[in-house]
């Protein structure tokens, strides 16, 4: 699989997002239980398979592409919104970056790691370490790079968020990334409970720290991605679960700005191992189940 992973890494980009569309829609049609839960999760919030049929090639895109984002050269990344970066950083602030399941992840963290770098800024991101061994050596060499710390989703990797952001750097993580039990509370997400993580509220209240939305777009023909960012359109609350409802509700407001992007297939309702369930939630679970 590495050597996979290195002859991939070659191609060009519209190449890889090319098969990657081919990807995805194979994986719509082949598997039951992806296409339902796809298709359950947009019905949710209010969409129909031909409002996100995008999606579908997006999803296969991503998997595609890591090979060059990981391995390649580097891909061209533009930016809308920098100068909300540049304001936090001229304050001395950290800044901690909220990534809903939506375009490129990996652009996002590269992007602002080449951009800020050089000029002494990193920026730690959270991941969940891969279950197969090749897959996690690959995956903690290839994100190796100037500017750019990776944090797993431990307690160590936790302190390892809190302690850059306390010394004025930047920390990335996606809030809708279902937690391990006991890591997170019930809040809505599109109108259904959905279990939540509460450190992206812990970052988001912790003093001087200035709160960044941002998704990395892919751009046609493989011409490389554009980082949006945008602010929070609200002060957060004192409680982690009124935050964490805050948190949902602004991943919902980037997600319905292009909801061709956004990952569908994601299991975001799923109750962790280990977790007894609400009337509520149990409800869910029942509606969703293949």
């Amino acid at each position: 699989m590495k050597t996979l992973f290195r002859c991939l890494s070659i191609c060009p980009l519209w190449l890889l997002h090319g098969l990657g569309w081919l990807l995805g829609w194979a994986a719509f049609g082949l598997s039951h239980t992806y296409r339902k839960r796809l298709l359950a999760n947009a019905r949710q919030a209010g969409y129909s398979l031909a409002d996100v049929r995008a999606a579908v090639g997006e999803a296969g895109k991503l998997v595609a592409e890591l090979p060059r984002l990981w391995l390649g050269a580097q891909a061209p990344i533009f930016w809308q919104g920098s100068e909300l970066i540049d304001a936090a950083l001229a304050q001395r602030r950290g800044i901690v970056f909220m990534t809903p399941h939506m375009g490129c992840f990996e652009a996002t963290a590269q992007g602002f790691a080449r951009r800020y770098g050089p000029g002494g800024q990193s920026i730690t991101v959270l991941y969940r370490p891969a279950r197969k061994a090749w897959l996690r050596a690959l995956v903690g060499s290839a994100r190796a790079r100037p500017g750019l710390l990776a944090a797993p989703t431990t307690l160590g990797g936790v302190k390892q968020l809190i302690k850059a952001l306390k010394n004025g750097q930047a920390v990335g993580l996606l809030p809708d990334q279902v937690p391990p039990a006991h890591m997170g509370v019930w809040a809505p997400f599109f109108g259904q409970p959905a279990y939540t993580m509460t450190l992206a509220a812990r970052l988001a209240q912790q003093p001087d720290a200035a709160v960044l939305i941002a998704w990395g777009e892919r751009l046609a023909w493989g011409r490389g991605y554009c980082i949006h960012l945008s602010a929070p359109q609200q002060a957060w609350a004192p409680g982690l679960e009124t935050a964490a409802t805050q948190i949902n509700a602004e991943m919902e407001r980037i997600i319905r700005q292009r909801p061709g992007h956004y990952l569908w297939g994601y299991a975001r309702y799923k109750r962790p191992a280990g977790l007894v369930a609400t009337a509520d939630t149990a409800a869910a679970e029942s509606a969703a189940a293949p």
